[in-house]
C-alpha cells in the first residue's frame, strides 16, 4: 500500500500547528519510514521531538521552516538541516547549565544564550555595558528569529550600528528575501545618513 506523502505531511503539519506534537511526530515518522530520503520528514521529526521535550525554540523554528519552504523548498531543507545539526548536542549541554546561577553562565563554553543575556539586562544592567563586557570573550547564542531581531535593534539603539550591519549582512546573505531583516537594514541605513 502506498501512502500519500503530501497528505500525511499536511496532516502532520496541522497537528504541529495545533501543538499536538505527539500526533505530529507519529505522522512525520510514517512519512520518513516510507520515504527515508525525505529531508522535510526528517527535520520535522526532530522539531516534533524538540517540541515534545518542551524545547522553546522548536515552534519558532518550525514556523520559520514553513516560511523558508514557500521561497525555496530544497534550500529550506538544507538550511533547516544545518540549523538542527548545529543545535544538536548543544541543547543537552545547555539543559545542564540552566541550574547554575546567571553570572556563572556567562563563562559557559564562550557563549551565552540571548535569553540569559536579556535576563541580565532585565535585572537593571545596561545593554551597552553588558555587551561591551562580553563581546570579545563571549558569543551571544541566538536560537530564535525574534531574539535576533531584538538583538539587532538593541545594537542599533546602543551605538553598535557597524556591528549590527555586519550581523545583518551575514544574515541577509543566508536569507536574502527576509522582510524583517530588510526592514532593519533600511532602519540602519537611515541611522547612518543621520550620523554623516
Amino acid at each position: 500500500m502506498s501512502i500519500s506523502k503530501y497528505k500525511i505531511l499536511n496532516q502532520a503539519k496541522d497537528y504541529f500547528s495545533k501543538s499536538d506534537f505527539k500526533n505530529a511526530l507519529e505522522k512525520f515518522a510514517v512519512v520518513l519510514q516510507n520515504f527515508p530520503n525525505s529531508k522535510e520528514a526528517y527535520n520535522s521529526v526532530i522539531l516534533s521531538e524538540m517540541a515534545m521535550s518542551g524545547e522553546g525554540g522548536a515552534e519558532a523554528l518550525f514556523d520559520y521552516y514553513e516560511i523558508l519552504k514557500e521561497e525555496d523548498k530544497e534550500q529550506a531543507d538544507v538550511i533547516m538541516s544545518d540549523i538542527l545539526q548545529n543545535m544538536d548536542g548543544s541543547l543537552e549541554k545547555l539543559s545542564q547549565v540552566f541550574a547554575e546561577p546567571l553570572r556563572d553562565r556567562l563563562e559557559f563554553e564562550d557563549g551565552i544564550l540571548y535569553k540569559d543575556f536579556k535576563a541580565i539586562i532585565d535585572e537593571g544592567e545596561s545593554f551597552k555595558e553588558t555587551f561591551e563586557n562580553i563581546m570579545f570573550s563571549t558569543r551571544v547564542i541566538i536560537t530564535q528569529k525574534e531574539d535576533f531581531v531584538d538583538f539587532l535593534d538593541n545594537l542599533i539603539e546602543n551605538g553598535f550600528a557597524d556591528m549590527a550591519l555586519t550581523y545583518l549582512e551575514n544574515a541577509l546573505s543566508i536569507y536574502p528575501s527576509d522582510e524583517l531583516l530588510r526592514k532593519l537594514l533600511k532602519k540602519l541605513a537611515k541611522g547612518k545618513k543621520i550620523e554623516n
